[in-house]
């Protein structure tokens, strides 16, 4: 039985019954996702992935800030499944200012841990790498130890001299105590879900708390959000501009371990950027 098959069987048994139709998605690349059509015309979605106890948490959470994310309708150890929210491309115009707005009441939304508030309580991972997210006291400390260090081993000598240098300094790049927002974590355009130009919701979450500014660069890194984005959601700090780019290496980080050399040239590049 492969992944896909574990994945079909173990959501039927969740659910307590048998699908008429089971559907692959495209966009699985770290783990299959499945649409699955049950005997009462409900379409849901399926999805194995690092955890999906923790992916249950997260979208439970996020819900609980004010995000339209799917709903959780059973999970185990090896299955999550999950409401399939409507879909029919991009987000257009109001689209992209209910976004900014959204995503403005879930960073301001309470809820991290007094004593270390940055970081989340469990690890994660993307597909084979690993996600530490053990909780820190400054922000500084922890994007440094779990973001930026983590990734020195897999990386060729001349750009991991360079982000270790990057971690040396970090207190000189970043504040210490930015309100800890509850993050989505992996917020690019195809994590963002449109209905005839609306918002949907947002799927497939990595999250943590830090600050706010990590989504904002997520979502710049591979394209650009509508301009009505911004109106959404408002100004940002005096120095984003020089902060955008010490947030964008992670993810570049991480598609570097993910998917080679070819994204040598985004870290080298954001490198630049930063001047380490």
């Amino acid at each position: 039985m492969d992944e896909a098959e574990r994945i079909g069987t173990e959501a039927a048994r969740l659910l307590g019954m048998s699908p008429q139709r089971v559907k692959p998605l495209a966009g699985g690349d770290l783990s299959p996702v499945l649409a699955m059509d049950l005997p009462s015309g409900e379409r849901v979605i399926a999805k194995g992935g690092p955890s999906p106890e923790t992916e249950a948490e997260m979208l439970r959470t996020l819900a609980e800030a004010g995000a339209r994310v799917p709903k959780v309708l059973a999970v185990s150890r090896i299955c999550l499944v999950m409401e399939a929210l409507p879909q029919s491309g991009g987000l257009r115009g109001a689209g992209w200012l209910e976004l900014g707005e959204s995503l403005l009441r879930q960073h301001r939304a309470p809820g991290a841990p007094d004593d270390t508030p940055y970081g989340w309580p469990v690890d994660y991972a993307f597909g084979p790498v690993p996600i530490p997210n053990a909780g820190q006291a400054t922000w500084t400390e922890f994007w440094a130890e779990a973001r930026l260090r983590p990734s020195l081993p897999e990386l060729p000598a001349p750009l991991a001299r360079r982000v270790e240098r990057l971690a040396a300094q970090i207190d000189e790049h970043l504040p210490p105590r930015p309100f800890p927002s509850l993050l989505h974590g992996d917020l690019w355009a195809g994590n963002v879900l449109g209905e005839q130009g609306h918002l949907s919701g947002l799927i497939d979450p990595a999250c943590y708390y830090g600050d706010a500014e990590v989504d904002l660069a997520m979502l710049h890194l591979f394209g650009a959000p509508g301009r009505e984005f911004a109106v959404g959601y408002g100004a940002l700090p005096p120095g984003w501009e020089a902060r955008r780019a010490i947030y964008q290496l992670w993810p570049a980080l991480v598609h570097l371990r993910l998917f080679g050399a070819g994204y040598h040239g985004m870290v080298a590049g954001l490198l630049d950027r930063i001047g380490v």
